[in-house]
């Protein structure tokens, strides 16, 4: 009889166990060990933003003017009147040379003009007593025209006196070598006591000067960006740089902001057939003279107009050879491929140019535990680092 109490025992135990089993499977239709199984995944929706775009370029910076300084007259270096790499004004007396030989041309020119103008009041004289004459018939005509023509020969030796002056004049000048423009000068080529010639191409180098406020910063585009701008401008969503002065920021090599503002003023008027590239240029203030020629930087401009973009973080982004995608999560909780079109980094976040809508929920962790047809476990969670947009960097 016990032994029959024990055995109905352990088959209503085993009743029991079956109806637990059978009620957990029955909730909500899962095992619980597959659902133990199913990984567990980070799930973000992409985040919207207005988008600037920008296009970043590195280039190198370059005077406004640049300006050799030669001798135009020869002779001896007698005084250097700057510092090496000072700034010089326009106008400053940068080298002298010898004027003496220069002053004593001058000398013998006035005492030429002196006596040529002295010609010319002799010769009015002698012109006006033969017209006297003539109207008592005292001299004949050709007498008249004769002190005519004298004084005309010296009213043009006066002139070419007066010209011989102005060029002796002009080299004394240029014996002191001035600054042309307002700059920072080179050292000098050339000490004191050199003879130096001058007046020709080849005269002799005496160093040279560059201005710095303002000043250009060279840059090549390459020849798919300057379609895209074009076409833009047709559209009427951007101006052209030929048509306007296009604002441009830069970035020092030590710089992380784009803190310099300029502005685009030269577009070169062909495609280098060898680079692919436009020459662009553009031109900035610069009144502490920090920027110097031959510096490089990093400049960006507006690429595109304005837009609503949806960004996702850049390690959600999956590269499958040429191609980018992301793994996105359905409504049955299945892992599902996309492939998407990328774009600019802003604020840290990936644009997604096309792929994706905003309501997706992309697998932003875990994207090693999954594959595409798998069944996973989403933890909704915000793109983190999202903030107000800044500007767009490629």
């Amino acid at each position: 009889m016990e032994t029959g109490r024990m055995g109905r025992a352990a088959l209503l135990a085993a009743g029991l166990t079956g109806l637990l089993a059978l009620t957990g499977c029955g909730r909500g239709g899962q095992d619980p060990q597959a659902a133990a199984q199913a990984p567990q995944v980070v799930v973000s929706q992409p985040v919207k933003k207005n988008v600037k775009e920008w296009d970043e370029y590195t280039g190198r910076f370059a005077a406004v003017e640049g300006v050799e300084i030669r001798a135009r007259v020869s002779g001896y270096l007698t005084a250097v009147s700057f510092q090496d790499g000072q700034i010089v004004f326009k106008g400053d007396p940068l080298f002298v040379i010898d004027p003496r030989p220069y002053q004593a041309v001058v000398d013998m020119a006035r005492a030429g003009v002196a006596q040529a103008r002295s010609s010319v009041q002799l010769a009015q004289r002698e012109l006006d007593r033969a017209q006297d004459l003539r109207r008592t018939q005292a001299v004949s005509q050709s007498v008249l025209d004769t002190r005519s023509q004298q004084l005309q020969n010296a009213q043009a030796a006066l002139l070419s006196a007066e010209a011989q002056q102005r060029a002796a004049e002009l080299d004394l000048e240029f014996t002191t070598v001035r600054a042309p423009v307002t700059g920072r000068v080179s050292n000098r080529r050339v000490s004191v006591g050199n003879l130096v010639s001058g007046g020709t191409a080849q005269s002799t180098l005496l160093t040279t000067i560059v201005s710095l406020d303002p000043i250009h910063f060279y840059f090549d585009t390459d020849q798919a960006s300057y379609l895209r701008y074009t076409r833009l401008n047709s559209m009427g969503e951007r101006t052209s740089s030929r048509d306007g002065a296009t604002p441009v920021e830069l970035a020092l090599p030590d710089e992380q902001g784009f803190t310099h503002k300029g502005r685009i003023d030269f577009l070169d008027n062909r495609i280098d057939d060898g680079t692919g590239t436009i020459r662009t240029r553009a031109v900035f203030d610069n009144p502490d003279m920090l920027l110097t020629p031959g510096l490089f930087g990093r400049l960006r401009l507006v690429g595109r107009p304005d837009y609503e973009g949806l960004l996702i973080p850049d390690g959600a982004i999956g590269t499958d050879q040429n191609r980018r995608f992301v793994l996105v999560v359905d409504p049955e909780n299945k892992v599902v491929y996309r492939t998407v079109t990328t774009g600019p980094l802003v604020d840290g976040l990936r644009v997604i140019r096309d792929g994706l809508s905003a309501n997706d929920r992309v697998i932003t962790a875990g994207l090693q535990r999954v594959r595409p047809g798998a069944t996973v476990t989403p933890m909704e969670q915000p793109v983190q680092g999202a903030a107000p947009a800044q500007g767009a960097q490629p």
